[in-house]
């Protein structure tokens, strides 16, 4: 009886890991880990969707709301808007000069219908000393 224990045991021992693995090997291929075509293209769909501001840097999102307030209000309106958002998230300070330079260049790009010197002109006037003089900047850069 000892010996048959024994070798009952053994079997067991030998037979018990490989019966586990196979069942949890079986048990994860079975798992829709992947998603099917037409799943995968309503999740790309989706996720260029979200990209628009929740996987952006605040700065990125802050430029990109302050540029189409240029083109939807002015110029003048961004800037005070630009100021604020330095008063109230000084992390962002470091981007400030850039954004501001965005900023001359799209006002430029709004006021481009009568002709580059007259857009330059046009869109300096709205110039103040927000981030140093960086609006300026910009708007030099599109002469």
């Amino acid at each position: 009886m000892n010996q048959a224990a024994r070798r009952i045991g053994k079997t067991l021992a030998l037979v018990l890991p490989v019966v586990l693995v196979l069942s949890g090997t079986l048990a994860v291929t079975r798992v829709p880990w992947a998603p099917s075509a037409s799943e995968a293209q309503v999740l790309t769909a989706s996720s260029k969707r979200d990209m628009s501001e929740t996987s952006m840097a605040p700065q990125d999102v802050l430029r990109r709301q302050l540029v189409a307030e240029v083109q939807q209000r002015n110029p003048g309106a961004a800037l005070t808007d630009l100021q604020v958002a330095m008063a109230k998230r000084p992390s962002l300070a470091g981007y400030c000069s850039a954004i501001a330079r965005a900023l001359g260049r799209a006002a430029v790009t709004k006021y481009s219908r009568g002709g580059n010197a007259a857009a330059v002109r046009r869109a300096q006037a709205w110039s103040r000393p927000v981030c140093d003089t960086s609006f300026a900047a910009g708007v030099a850069d599109m002469r």
